[in-house]
């Protein structure tokens, strides 16, 4: 592959281990985690909630600006930038328009909801509580976000599959 990527879906989709998964498997690839760039705010973070607070959607678009530049440049660098970051509903096309890198390759994993509640309750991190849950987010993938790119249910698959996946259909997921 190459160009850039894009790995997106809600929390505990898998989006993190399939990149890093992905990024291993390329000569020359760099692993940008959308998430590093919302952690260092640390004065006046506003964390996302249902109700979409305007400060908190501000710092979701710097978080998605400062992720794009950062994929520019590391392309520019001669490495294959693989973003991964939930990033759903219209934000998703606005994305594809801030990072410059061509191809760019959008992939969205989007596993059922029983099975990201069972990863969900496997991993470390937390991901829902008081303010998000599953089916709100999943009901947001499905019905907000535009089908562009190439969508994955990857509720059978390991990671190494969806990897496979990923590379065997990469012109699938090709956006202009």
């Amino acid at each position: 592959m190459n160009g850039a990527v894009l790995i997106t879906g809600i929390s505990a989709a898998g989006k993190s281990t399939v990149a890093q998964a992905l990024a291993e498997r390329l000569p020359r690839s760099a692993h940008v985690r959308g998430d590093a760039f919302r952690r260092m705010v640390v004065g006046g973070r506003a964390e996302m909630t249902p109700d979409l607070d305007g400060e908190a959607v501000r710092q979701l678009h710097l978080r998605h600006r400062i992720a794009a530049n950062t994929a520019d440049l590391y392309f520019e660098a001669g490495f294959t930038p693989i973003v991964q970051d939930v990033i759903l509903g219209p934000d998703l096309e606005r994305f594809t328009k801030l990072i410059h890198t061509r191809p760019l390759h959008v992939i969205v994993l989007a596993p059922d909801p029983d099975e990201v509640d069972r990863r969900e309750r496997a991993r470390p991190k937390v991901g829902y509580g008081s303010d998000w849950t599953i089916a709100q987010l999943d009901g947001s993938l499905r019905a907000e976000t535009p089908r562009i790119g190439l969508w994955l249910d990857t509720t059978r698959q390991t990671p190494e599959e969806t990897v496979d996946e990923i590379i065997a259909r990469a012109a699938e997921a090709l956006v202009r």
